[in-house]
């Protein structure tokens, strides 16, 4: 925020030149008010700079959150809930459809392979190769 913006959200309040400074700093420090933090920010330094892209991004993300337009999401709960509990014979966890069912069989091929791999592992590890 700077000068200029509107009274109740920010002020502006020039420093005398001993207070609020810190070490090794130059310039006059002008501290500005932002919901009641007092963030210190030193004219013609990188920090003023940080200082005011800072302040710049949290308007910025004030601003689209507090007015952005909230879309209305169709409630599909119930809809949901009588697909899964219609007794129809088919187990609950394929009862989404298709997505389920591809998911069901890529999990179940990986289990019986990373098993029967596994297997395979042990017999070559129980079984050396003779050195001759």
């Amino acid at each position: 925020m700077v000068r200029g913006s509107s009274p109740s959200s920010a002020r502006s309040i020039k420093f005398p030149d001993a207070c609020a400074r810190p070490e090794g700093s130059s310039g006059s420090g002008v501290a500005v008010l932002v919901s009641g933090v007092r963030l210190l920010r030193l004219v013609g330094s990188n920090r003023a700079k940080m200082l005011r892209n800072l302040l710049a991004l949290r308007q910025i993300a004030q601003r689209t959150i507090s007015t952005a337009s909230r879309r209305q999401i169709e409630n599909k709960v119930p809809e949901k809930q009588k697909l899964f509990q219609e007794d129809n014979g088919i187990p609950v966890h394929l009862k989404g459809g298709i997505a389920d069912a591809l998911l069901y069989r890529a999990t179940m091929m990986l289990t019986v392979g990373g098993t029967a791999y596994a297997i395979y592992q042990l017999a070559m590890a129980s079984f050396p190769k003779k050195q001759d």
